[in-house]
């Protein structure tokens, strides 16, 4: 059993920058892929970026690209989202995801933990 929780979340005006962090509480396995997902108020929760265990793919959606970072440092069972030139757009709730493959997916049901969230607001 994994159990993951978010931080670094806040309230920051546009064109500001946040860096958000999921701890692991145990060590996860060699090979788990881990992501991040958002729900904003009467939407969907969507897809936001995944990273492999080495680091070496990653993926994000088409409206992130070039301004958030996703990174893991696996000695210490941590997951970063680092969120550049913010817009009230990416105002949401963001989730930590780990997914027990080695595969990048996008979709919700192919991740099997989830951590309970933590609140982006972004001021226009």
């Amino acid at each position: 059993q994994v159990q993951l929780v978010e931080s670094g979340g806040g309230l920051v005006q546009a064109g500001g920058s946040l860096r958000l962090s999921c701890d692991a509480s145990a060590r996860t396995r060699i090979g788990y892929t881990m992501g991040w997902f958002r729900q904003a108020p009467g939407k969907e929760r969507e897809f936001v970026a995944a990273i492999t265990w080495s680091g070496s793919s990653t993926s994000y959606t088409d409206s992130v690209k070039g301004r958030f970072t996703i990174s893991r440092d696996n000695a210490k069972n941590t997951l970063y989202l680092q969120m550049n030139s913010l817009t009230p757009e990416d105002t949401a709730v963001y989730y930590c995801a780990a997914r027990i493959m080695a595969t990048i997916r996008q979709g919700r049901a192919d991740y099997n933990y989830w951590g309970p969230g933590t609140q982006v607001t972004v001021s226009s």
